[in-house]
């Protein structure tokens, strides 16, 4: 019986992820921000592919913020007072990506799809910043395959692989406003849309803005 060759340690790849720079992406069906994520092997075996899984979160607590963005971001954080224990983490992303083959480094794009959703906290985040930058941690998992001793092997990225990266807000803007250009979007519940369509046809307003508009400066709700 022939015995299954076992894995070397030492021939296993080493990876080191880092995030070279953000960009948006052009012509793209909805609004994206690509990071270009370069894997670098510092030990081991050459690599012929590896299955990268990557977290990315946003880190509010490492960058400060002006009296205008405090106010926005209230509903996410409550007053500054407390956010020593509320500027907690906000998960953006989850996604897989996959490089190789290759014997030092690679660079692969890494998607970072943008929502208008404002019941997402990353969507509610993003809005809130009008410039600087947004700082981010990526958290790495998945497995890669590589040569050894005539046979492919397979080994899991270790759970601490993580790197950080500051994305310039202008990169996120810049993909929402090629969507959805000076507009935002708000979800309601189907009884309010029905409420304020009703409303909108018995006043005869031209748009939607009038319609709000008109609600705002009345400052009170309005049934048909």
């Amino acid at each position: 019986m022939t015995a299954t060759p076992q894995a070397d340690a030492g021939a296993i790849p080493q990876l080191r992820f880092s995030v070279e720079g953000g960009e948006p992406l052009a012509h793209a069906a909805v609004p994206t921000v690509v990071l270009a994520l370069t894997v670098e092997r510092t030990g081991g075996h050459p690599v012929r592919s590896a299955t990268i899984g990557v977290r990315v979160d946003i880190a509010p607590a490492r960058r400060a913020y002006d009296a205008e963005t405090e106010g926005r971001l209230v509903e996410l954080f409550g007053t500054p007072d407390r956010w020593g224990t509320t500027l907690r983490a906000i998960g953006w992303s989850r996604t897989t990506v996959l490089a190789g083959p290759f014997h030092d480094r690679a660079t692969v794009e890494l998607p970072l799809p943008c929502s208008y959703d404002f019941d997402v906290a990353a969507a509610k985040y993003l809005d809130a910043l009008r410039d600087g930058e947004i700082p981010l941690d990526l958290m790495f998992s998945g497995s890669v395959l590589y040569d050894a001793g005539g046979c492919v092997q397979a080994a899991p990225i270790p759970w601490d692989r993580e790197a950080t990266f500051r994305l310039p807000v202008r990169a996120w803007r810049t993909s929402m406003d090629a969507a959805f250009g000076d507009t935002a979007w708000l979800r309601v519940p189907r009884d309010t849309f029905d409420r304020l369509s009703a409303y909108r046809a018995h006043n005869a307003y031209k748009s939607w803005e009038a319609a709000i508009d008109s609600l705002l400066g009345e400052g009170r709700p309005w049934t048909p």
